[in-house]
């Protein structure tokens, strides 16, 4: 059973979600939601860097999977594969949604979604322990993944993303 200052935390997080907002994050106060994708995936990025340096592995690779999923949101938007609105839930199928795209080739799509699968579960769900190796792995690949689907892009001016 939870108590009174439990359930107030929660009411007061769901009010949150529910009113209008008023102090939004930096460089995501965009109107397209192809760029609010490519504004987010920059954005774990530079917080996967930020917690790199402090030693957040679990964190870092957690980021990095989802700013590689932000960034290929983007181009499927951006490139008309993908309805805005259109939610895909099965990191899978996600993955071979870019591969349908022309993103990267079938083989790439099925090795992204092994190296989801075999990895980051494990480090997620502490069945292994993340390592600053396989941090600082997967954050250059996030990173680099992001800046070649980016660079082939019409919006590539529109990263938020550092030099």
């Amino acid at each position: 059973m939870v108590n009174d200052d439990i359930r107030d935390h929660l009411a007061a997080a769901e009010r949150t979600f529910e009113e209008s907002p008023v102090t939004i994050e930096d460089g995501l106060d965009v109107d397209k939601p192809e760029l609010v994708q490519l504004r987010r995936a920059c954005r774990l990025i530079a917080a996967g860097s930020y917690l790199l340096e402090r030693g957040y592995y679990t964190v870092v690779i957690e980021s990095s999977f989802v700013a590689i999923e932000r960034t290929i949101q983007f181009r499927l938007i951006h490139d008309g594969a993908m309805a805005p609105e259109e939610i895909i839930s099965s990191h899978r199928r996600l993955y071979q949604r870019g591969a349908q795209a022309g993103l990267y080739d079938d083989r790439f799509g099925e090795e992204l979604a092994d190296l989801w699968n075999q990895n980051r579960t494990k480090t997620y769900y502490r069945l292994g322990i993340a390592t600053e190796e396989q941090a600082e792995a997967m954050c250059q690949f996030a990173t680099s993944f992001h800046q070649h689907l980016v660079s082939t892009s019409r919006l590539k001016h529109e990263c938020i993303c550092g030099p």
